[in-house]
């Protein structure tokens, strides 16, 4: 049997260094990626890292991220992590529903109330 191919867990901890863990701050699944401005285009990264870079060109949750590479959530997560460590990518929390409100919007509900 020794033709046969090692299977996709030789190539994750290859990804992965073997590592189970980002590095840096943890982050959840919501969590917002996005490919820093001065990213550019490496091409000495590999192909994931590539992927990561091109999908987060617009803000994208880290779920999201781990659909698009068809990778388990741990693995994406470290290769996310290993990609910030390097500035090529910003993880930030979303923020809540009620920031995500323009202040205009605030205004004209409360005129529409009051003309109520």
């Amino acid at each position: 049997m020794s033709g046969e191919d090692p299977g996709p867990l030789i190539r994750l901890f290859g990804l992965t260094g073997g590592r189970a863990r980002p590095q840096g701050e943890a982050f959840d699944l919501v969590a917002i990626v996005t490919t820093a401005a001065e990213a550019g285009d490496p091409t000495d990264l590999i192909p994931e890292h590539r992927a990561v870079l091109a999908l987060c060109r617009r803000p994208t949750p880290v779920a999201d991220v781990a659909a698009h590479l068809r990778l388990p959530l741990n693995i994406t997560r470290v290769i996310l992590g290993d990609l910030r460590g390097e500035g090529l990518v910003t993880i930030d929390r979303p923020r809540p529903a009620a920031q995500t409100i323009d202040e205009r919007i605030y205004r004209e509900v409360l005129h529409g109330l009051r003309s109520l």
